[in-house]
């Protein structure tokens, strides 16, 4: 959960292998919807109703279950790593994968922080301020995405690393030293989960005003260049006798024109 689809980083379609390149990239690189990142992404998503069911088995509270579930929530964690290296490595990017990878990312660390807390085991505001940030960062890179990508930040990648293992400590049943570790390094990943959205939110405003003044800038050298060329409203046009004919320039203009 990188805040960048891990699917969006290049062009769709398979590139060809050149001769001494890495063992593994014909296998790899298949294109079209059935390539290992989009698979990854799929086992992701198939892996959240299942990570549910085993958290709640036998009232949620069974140490083995929670085990289980532990390992089906690490497996999404590893695949995440994997989906969006394997999209950057091999130019494995399709539709499919931009949308679905987030959607995944979310879907994981929602069910897990839901369910946590609707066990008692995790403070409800801790899983609001969480959900609360991804959702609306998520919202802010629609906001902008006309304009510019907000990158993935390395602080966004490493509150990804801490929420994703002080949610797995809370999956397992732990007790002791443990448990209050556990404590600690969610309280962690609550704080960079606020710095890296604040952050965030930053990056998003000074990126579309640039956009913005961007796009202002380019009307101007259009509305110019169509002026200079004979074809904008300000350029001079000729009558039919061929004599030049002095251009519109509004009220104003003709008044002082006039005097």
């Amino acid at each position: 959960m990188t805040g960048v689809p891990a699917s969006a980083a290049g062009g769709s379609g398979a590139t060809p292998v050149p001769r001494g390149g890495k063992l593994g990239t014909a296998a790899v690189n298949q294109a079209g919807l059935w390539n290992i990142a989009n698979i990854l992404t799929m086992v992701r998503l198939l892996l959240v109703p299942g990570f549910v069911m085993l958290l709640l088995h036998d009232g949620g509270y069974d140490p083995v279950w929670r085990s289980f579930a532990w390992a089906a929530f690490a497996v999404a964690m590893i695949t995440d790593l994997f989906d969006g290296h394997l999209a950057r490595a091999y130019n494995l990017v399709t539709d499919f994968g931009k949308i679905a990878d987030p959607i995944a990312d979310k879907a994981i660390m929602g069910a897990a922080l839901i369910c946590l807390s609707s066990l008692g085991d995790l403070p409800w505001w801790i899983t609001g301020v969480i959900l609360f940030r991804e959702l609306g960062i998520t919202l802010m890179r629609f906001w902008v995405i006309r304009h510019a990508v907000i990158p993935a930040s390395r602080g966004g990648k490493m509150k990804t690393l801490a929420q994703g293992t002080a949610v797995g400590m809370y999956v397992l049943v732990l007790t002791g030293p443990l448990a209050t570790l556990r404590f600690w390094v969610m309280m962690a990943a609550v704080v960079m989960t606020v710095v890296t959205g604040l952050d965030y939110v930053r990056q998003a405003v000074v990126l579309r005003r640039q956009g913005l003044a961007a796009e202002r800038s380019a009307a101007l050298e259009a509305v110019a260049a169509a002026a200079d060329s004979g074809t904008g409203p300000g350029a001079a046009s000729r009558d039919a006798g061929g004599g030049a004919v002095e251009p519109v320039v509004g009220n104003r203009g003709a008044a002082e024109a006039e005097r």
